[in-house]
């Protein structure tokens, strides 16, 4: 059970995502978006309680009961093990070169080059929640980075080059090819528009390493068909970029997906157009994109985002 702080906390998270969707109804995503990460207070106050959350509330959840060990953490370590350590990428990568085969695609022989420890940049990700991983080297990145371990990016604006550029505490460049490993731990739905998430997926194929994961969390408290179709979008979404889901697992309170950013990008858009049902269309959408309140003036509270949702977070080990 929730206390009163605990749902103060939360509820600030609530508001701020909440606030975030009026603001681009009003004023466009890109303008609202950029007005956001200059509000240096909200931001502040935001990291705050998300610190909070998980060094008091998070940790003794997961001291308490052991349903809320299975975090996004946790779930994403094993995907990460049994990916690279047991190998099963290679298990991926046949499956690819049986697709290229039978399409009569003509390409030269493509492989992964991974290395221990493998490179994670961990986006939103406050904390640093990855870094006492030793197979993992980890760039945490955030808005407002809530300590020293992690430096502050705008994911969405941060130019793509030849080299990380790293400036003090600040990611002026981030390298393609270069990661074996992206997290988005309940980002996209902060991000407030299908098309920054757009953005923010391609920028993480550009990062990627040919045959590298991405890996997506999201809230929901729902059962597990509820919005099974926004998920199904998410899928045919992120094939169209040339990703390949390699793994799902609907969680108590949140939707955990593996994707692998294919040796060939036709292979996955094969797998989008073979796929495609009436419904689906190259956006990533939340449910609450499609509550057209959002645009009055709801109070910011009404968000498909529950106080569990934020018990469950891993935000610290």
């Amino acid at each position: 059970m929730a206390n009163e702080e605990h749902k103060y906390l939360a509820q600030y998270l609530k508001d701020v995502h909440a606030n975030l969707r009026k603001l681009t109804s009003q004023l466009g995503d890109e303008t609202a978006w950029t007005v956001h990460c200059n509000n240096e207070e909200v931001l502040k106050t935001y990291a705050k309680c998300m610190q909070k959350l998980a060094d008091t509330y998070w940790h003794n959840n997961c001291t308490n009961d052991n349903n809320a060990a299975t975090s996004r953490i946790k779930w994403t370590i094993d995907l990460c093990h049994k990916y690279f350590n047991d190998k099963t990428y290679l298990v991926q990568r046949e499956k690819e070169i049986k697709i290229v085969e039978k399409i009569n695609f003509e390409s030269r022989h493509e492989v992964e080059h991974f290395v221990q420890p493998y490179k994670l940049i961990d986006v939103g990700s406050c904390f640093n929640p990855f870094k006492d991983y030793s197979f993992l080297t980890v760039l945490a990145i955030d808005l407002c980075p809530a300590n020293e371990t992690v430096l502050r990016c705008d994911f969405l604006k941060v130019p793509v080059g030849i080299e990380t550029i790293i400036n003090g505490h600040n990611i002026e460049q981030l390298s393609y090819n270069s990661f074996e490993i992206v997290t988005f731990c309940f980002v996209l739905e902060y991000i407030p528009s299908s098309d920054l998430r757009i953005r923010a997926c391609k920028k993480a194929y550009e990062i990627l390493k040919p045959g590298g994961l991405l890996i997506i969390n999201t809230p929901d408290s729902k059962h597990v068909g509820a919005n099974c179709k926004i998920m199904k979008c998410w899928q045919y979404a992120l094939a169209c970029m040339g990703f390949t889901r390699i793994k799902y697992e609907k969680l108590k309170h949140m939707h955990c997906m593996g994707f692998r950013k294919t040796l060939h990008k036709e292979v996955a858009i094969r797998w989008a157009a073979l796929h495609k049902e009436p419904y689906m269309e190259y956006a990533i959408h939340i449910p609450q994109d499609f509550n057209n309140e959002v645009e009055t003036d709801l109070p910011t509270s009404d968000i498909v985002i529950s106080v569990d949702e934020f018990k469950e977070l891993p935000f610290s080990e």
